[in-house]
């Protein structure tokens, strides 16, 4: 195998390839990346045998063949070579010989036979639509994900396909957050798959903010996400998640709208001097204002308050500064809609006009 290509056509596929290698391995194979030449395509794969990543890159001159190389190593290489570098790489037995210009670096390979590979899954839905919906729905939801719960369908995020709509869902027990966003599909059955929490990273990682396409495919266990240059499988997370539409709340009667921005600066500074092991707020609304209140053991206090377009009674409540802080961040829209009941019921933030992303914080006891 050998073939020869510019360095800025090998820079992406490596790093994307390699960005699921673990650091520490139970098999050297798993530090590897799959090079494969074939058809004058040539192809990176990375994997931790939960995720597999497959990166094409555009056509090259060389002769078809494959080997493994050290993913770290191949990467660190790459990136430290001149932008304008062509690399030429040889295999010669169990050795991989790369030059560009002056340079030249002999690296070890491992048998291709012994890297693991996904084998093809059988397709029980599929759907496409732009890589900037995906993209969104992960962005405004993939925070709420819990890590290392016990409860481990907590630790990943529900995407759900349906004929008309993809929804992302994720909640570590304590908020929730939810994002929609109509598509046109044939699925008839809904279907609901929990990718787990490192698979969304990576997953939201290779995807572009912009409308080219991109497809998703359910199976039993697995669901893979293809672009244009980019093949992404990974294992699902075996569980059954809370049913979500019992945590948003419903009929709440007390209705605040507030700039998005003054309330989260609001919230970031009054933090400050919140209790750092719950970092609790205490919220206080009144006809036209809103108080965020921190205090903490050294008997520090901060308040701040904020203008709002609210006249009903007055309400107190618990919130942890992180949970409010991470809702309203996620919210693009200049105006949040805040939606309250009594002190012991779950907030509810919206965007102003935007139903589509839903964001639910429990409160807390102060």
């Amino acid at each position: 195998m050998r073939f020869s290509v510019a360095r800025e056509k090998l820079v992406r596929p490596i790093t994307l390839a390699t960005s699921v290698v673990e650091k520490k391995q139970t098999k050297p194979i798993l530090a590897n990346v799959l090079v494969a030449l074939k058809d004058g395509q040539l192809s990176f794969t990375g994997t931790d045998m939960e995720i597999e990543v497959v990166v094409r890159s555009s056509a090259v001159d060389g002769q078809d063949g494959a080997v493994t190389l050290p993913g770290k190593k191949l990467f660190d290489i790459c990136r430290a070579l001149p932008d304008d570098a062509q690399i030429d790489l040889t295999v010669d037995n169990d050795r991989a010989i790369l030059r560009s210009g002056r340079s030249r670096f002999v690296l070890s390979t491992l048998p291709v036979h012994d890297f693991p590979n996904v084998q093809d899954i059988a397709e029980i839905a599929s759907v496409e639509l732009p890589q900037n919906v995906l993209r969104k729905c992960l962005e405004k939801t993939q925070f709420a994900m819990a890590q290392q719960d016990v409860r481990f369908y907590l630790n990943g995020l529900l995407l759900e396909l349906a004929g008309g709509y993809l929804r992302t869902v994720a909640t570590d027990g304590h908020r929730l957050a939810l994002c929609d966003h109509k598509i046109r599909s044939n699925i008839k059955e809904n279907q609901q798959v929990i990718v787990p929490r490192k698979g969304v990273s990576e997953l939201f990682r290779l995807l572009e903010d912009s409308d080219k396409p991109v497809s998703i495919t359910v199976a039993t266990n697995h669901i893979r996400v293809l672009t244009e240059d980019v093949t992404f499988t990974t294992k699902l997370v075996d569980g059954r998640f809370p049913d979500y539409q019992r945590v948003i709340p419903q009929g709440g009667d007390k209705e605040i709208l507030v700039d998005r921005d003054a309330l989260r600066q609001a919230v970031n500074r009054a933090s400050i001097l919140s209790n750092e092991r719950y970092r609790s707020l205490r919220v206080v609304l009144n006809p036209g204002s809103i108080k965020v209140i921190a205090n903490n053991p050294e008997n520090e206090e901060a308040e701040e308050e904020v203008p709002v377009s609210y006249d009903g009674e007055k309400l107190e409540v618990g919130f942890n500064a992180t949970y409010l802080g991470d809702a309203l961040n996620a919210i693009t829209e200049p105006t949040v809609l805040l939606t309250l009941s009594d002190p012991n019921s779950c907030a509810l933030l919206q965007g102003e006009g935007n139903s589509s992303a839903k964001f639910v914080v429990m409160p807390m006891r102060i």
